[in-house]
C-alpha cells in the first residue's frame, strides 16, 4: 500500500517538472541556485515532495526563494501573485475555530499548515517574500503570531498596498474569502 505522505513516482515526476520549469521562469527569486541540486534535495525527501504538491495542489505556486547555507535547505515558499486560493476562508488556529459558535469556517491556518507538513510565514519572512516579487495585492495572508498577541485574542496578518507592505491585526476567529496564508518548507 503507498504512503499517503508519499507521491507515486509518476506524480513525483510531474511535480518535478513543475518545480523546474517553476524555477528556471523566476530566477530572480534564486539568483545563485543550480536546479540539480535543488532536484537532488527533492529527490532523497519524498515526504517534503508531498507537502510541494500539497501547497502546488492549493494553488501556491511553491518556488525556491533562497538556501539556508548553515543546513544546506533549500527554502521554498508559495509565489503565488494572491494568497493560495485553496486555503482561504480560514480563522487563525484551532482554539479561534474552536471558539466560535456559529458559521465556522472549514479550517484554520495552522491546523491546514500543518496537515500539509508546512509552516505558515512569520512576518520577517513575509517580508522577505515581498522583496521577491509584489504579492497579495488584493488578497491577505495569515502570518505567524506571537504568542503575547495570540494570548490576547488576536492574530496578525498581511498584505501590500499603495506600494508598501503592511500588517495588521484582527480578532484570530475572523475569517474572510480573500484571506488565507502562504506556507514555506525547507528541504
Amino acid at each position: 500500500m503507498k504512503n499517503m505522505m508519499e507521491l507515486a513516482p509518476n506524480e513525483a515526476a510531474g511535480l518535478i517538472k513543475t518545480l523546474k520549469a517553476r524555477f528556471e521562469k523566476n530566477m530572480v527569486r534564486h539568483k545563485d541556485l543550480v536546479w540539480s541540486m535543488v532536484q537532488e534535495q527533492l529527490e532523497a525527501h519524498p515526504r517534503k515532495l508531498w507537502s510541494l504538491h500539497e501547497m502546488d495542489l492549493t494553488g501556491g505556486e511553491p518556488d525556491v526563494i533562497s538556501l539556508d547555507k548553515k543546513t544546506g535547505e533549500f527554502i521554498f515558499c508559495d509565489c503565488s501573485p494572491e494568497t493560495p486560493k485553496g486555503r482561504r476562508s480560514v480563522c487563525y488556529d484551532r482554539a479561534a475555530l474552536d471558539s466560535r459558535k456559529e458559521h465556522k469556517p472549514a479550517n484554520s491556518a495552522l491546523d491546514l499548515a500543518s496537515e500539509m507538513g508546512i509552516d505558515v510565514l512569520d512576518e520577517t519572512e513575509y517580508r522577505a517574500l515581498q522583496q521577491l516579487g509584489q504579492f497579495d495585492m488584493k488578497t491577505s495572508s495569515w502570518i505567524r503570531t506571537p504568542d503575547d498577541i495570540r494570548e490576547l485574542g488576536g492574530a496578525l496578518f498581511a498584505d501590500r498596498r499603495y506600494g508598501k507592505v503592511f500588517v495588521y491585526h484582527n480578532g484570530a476567529s475572523s475569517y474572510y474569502a480573500v484571506r488565507g496564508f502562504r506556507g514555506i518548507l525547507r528541504v
